[in-house]
């Protein structure tokens, strides 16, 4: 796919492991099934899926799991010029076990150890620059932060971005399993945030990183942060956009899989926040909007299982929010 991307998503596409078991430990799961996955890749998907143009950044290996994942990318209409391929390294599992209620719990890599996969081994040397020429927004996570060539290439990238003008949102996305050093990690995810746009965190998150979870709060901390949000599962999101800020409820929905459903909320709000862009840093209205936007995109994610197969289209999102305003 060759059209200019307006927003670009860089770091890890892998395999999520779903156990076909809910509510077992990891010991007493019989079987697996998997879905294609990764924050990043979940976000340039779901960005795809409600009509924007977006390109993926990202290490597979040269393996079938490698060949299947850029294909889910081709798929969805994303752009893959950024996709490298390591001969030495396969690509990422991710085994996840399941609660009766469909939350999930990271549960280990398998038999490799989390640095032995081809997503850490993202080139610097290697970007596509021509992609950030024309892009609007450069979407990461901090799970590449944790590996030298990915921590190199992330920052690259953050270089290219702040050259051409794009905006940087950063989701923090914190899985202590990816890490050995949780004092390293906060470190480079507190330095890394001030290079930030917008942020997007989990209020577990935030207190960890910070102490608070209040999105006014926080924004102290970035000062080049236009945007806060920070989620709280059932409790729903807070938010400061510039000078608005405000909370929105959860959408109640039947959940089938939370995975990848904070990957669509981050979507939800880019999509919006580009159309016009900036408006929710100047309107209460549209900040608030752009929030309920993003929380039904998430919400919608959850009904089904899987991350990137679960994924609404603007037009499912369209319906369902007015399916909401006429139920209340």
């Amino acid at each position: 796919m060759s059209t200019s991307p307006q927003i670009i998503c860089l770091g890890e596409i892998l395999f999520d492991c779903l156990a076909d078991q809910m509510g077992r430990e990891l010991s007493a799961v019989s079987s697996w099934t998997e879905y294609p996955g990764g924050a990043p890749a979940n976000v340039a998907c779901a960005l795809s899926k409600l009509g924007r143009a977006v390109a993926f950044i990202g290490c597979v290996g040269q393996d079938k799991a490698g060949d299947r994942l850029v294909s889910v990318l081709e798929e969805s209409s994303v752009n893959i010029e950024g996709i490298q391929r390591s001969a030495q390294a396969p690509t990422r599992k991710v085994y996840v076990t399941r609660s009766l209620e469909g939350d999930r719990q990271f549960a280990g890599f398998g038999d490799l150890d989390s640095a032995q996969f081809a997503d850490t081994r993202l080139a610097a040397a290697d970007m596509p620059k021509s992609l950030f020429a024309s892009a609007d927004f450069l979407v990461i996570g901090t799970l590449a932060l944790a590996y030298p060539d990915s921590r190199k290439a992330t920052m690259e990238a953050i270089r290219l971005a702040q050259e051409n003008q794009v905006k940087i949102f950063i989701d923090v996305n914190w899985r202590p399993v990816f890490w050995d050093d949780p004092e390293v990690a906060k470190s480079l995810i507190m330095d890394i945030l001030q290079q930030a746009d917008f942020i997007k965190c989990t209020d577990e998150e935030a207190r960890w990183l910070s102490g608070m979870q209040h999105p006014v709060g926080i924004a102290h901390l970035f000062p080049n942060a236009k945007g806060v949000l920070v989620t709280s599962g059932e409790k729903g999101c807070a938010y400061c956009l510039g000078e608005h800020k405000g909370t929105v409820e959860i959408f109640p929905v039947q959940v089938v899989d939370t995975t990848g459903a904070g990957d669509s909320f981050v979507a939800g709000f880019l999509h919006y926040l580009c159309n016009p862009a900036d408006s929710v840093l100047t309107s209460s209205t549209t900040a608030q909007d752009a929030v309920m936007y993003a929380s039904a995109v998430g919400a919608l994610t959850t009904t089904k299982p899987g991350a990137i197969a679960a994924q609404p289209t603007a037009e499912e999102v369209s319906n369902f929010l007015n399916r909401q305003r006429l139920a209340a």
